[in-house]
């Protein structure tokens, strides 16, 4: 029996021994350290991002010298995300904490409130910068005559506290280059020791950006169809850069749910316009894409907004250029 009992031990430990290996390889293969399993390094700058396409883009210019932890895990939409107590932790014990900003985390004030007392950790918003959008009436709660967003514009100083802004800033190549250089900045200021690697990364990062955001550029001027309509208000910033016009099934928050009226609204838009496609994103569930679309008579497609990356994503090794790309074939099939 004692024999019995020492080889059930063994086996015992083999196994989880086994699951600790595989658990390791599986938050590897995530591409994405998030606050859960990753620890403050000392002898580098730690850096805190909130979301994907921040943490993309640190990660590029941080390189070795960084160690960069992203608060939201991998298969989460970031509109309703909240932190929790063990990103409190890390972030007071951080030298930079990351955020997009435009009203995107709305998390962000109480957050750094809540921070340690003694914290050294300097706070960004990487869209500072970036020339913002507004949507009228529609804060992604409240549905009226402007929910259709296509007259969206551009929020000087004086009109932001008037109107909601859009904080989909990164899903232009052309905001995502402000981005990066604001983020190469912050990374500068707080480890100047490391300002040449920095830089080169950086530099790396704006030419493959410039060279997508021309490739958008060239690819859309050519079509002639100009419409899309997307489940949520998160493409403004796409379609302003790139002569695109948006309308949205929901509004600047995905959970903000249209009225049926919408619906009928934007199923004559569809018709009239000559609409082939219902675009919808893989975070964010397709039921009232394809509902719209049923109603129309159209087919469904992916545009995916790169507020996150699915588990699937993850594993097969897709980032913010493979997702944009595909952003593009799917409009260029869409328009054409």
């Amino acid at each position: 029996m004692q024999h019995t009992s020492k080889r059930g031990q063994t086996r015992t430990k083999w196994l989880w021994s086994s699951l600790l290996i595989l658990s390791l390889l599986l938050l590897s293969a995530c591409g994405q350290s998030n606050s859960e399993s990753a620890k403050i390094e000392e002898g580098k700058v730690n850096v805190i991002t909130s979301f994907y396409p921040v943490y993309a883009f640190t990660t590029a210019i941080g390189g070795e010298d960084a160690n960069v932890i992203n608060l939201l895990p991998t298969g989460v939409e970031p509109h309703d995300w909240t932190p929790k107590s063990q990103d409190i932790v890390n972030t007071s014990k951080a030298q930079l904490f990351l955020y997009n900003g435009a009203g995107l985390e709305g998390w962000v004030p109480n957050f750094l409130k809540s921070l340690n007392s003694d914290t050294q950790v300097k706070s960004v918003a990487v869209s500072d910068g970036v020339s913002l959008l507004t949507a009228e009436g529609d804060d992604g709660h409240n549905h009226g005559e402007e929910h259709e967003d296509e007259h969206a514009e551009e929020a000087g100083t004086e009109d932001v506290a008037d109107h909601h802004v859009d904080p989909h800033t990164w899903v232009s190549p052309k905001s995502a280059i402000v981005m990066a250089e604001n983020i190469k900045n912050s990374l500068v200021e707080v480890d100047p020791d490391h300002q040449d690697g920095y830089e080169q990364r950086y530099e790396e990062l704006r030419t493959k950006l410039e060279a997508l955001d021309q490739r958008f550029t060239d690819e859309l001027s050519k079509v002639s169809n100009k419409e899309i309509v997307v489940s949520h208000q998160a493409f403004g910033y796409l379609a302003r850069d790139y002569g695109l016009t948006q309308h949205a099934i929901m509004g600047l928050s995905p959970d903000a749910e249209p009225t049926g009226q919408d619906i009928v609204n934007l199923s004559k838009l569809v018709k009239e316009e000559g609409i082939k496609y219902i675009f919808f994103e893989e975070l964010v569930s397709d039921k009232l894409a394809k509902t719209l679309a049923g109603e129309a008579g159209v087919e469904t497609m992916v545009l995916n907004p790169v507020e996150g990356l699915t588990k699937e994503q993850a594993a097969n090794g897709d980032d913010y250029f493979t997702l944009m790309e595909k952003n593009l074939q799917n409009l260029l099939i869409a328009l054409k």
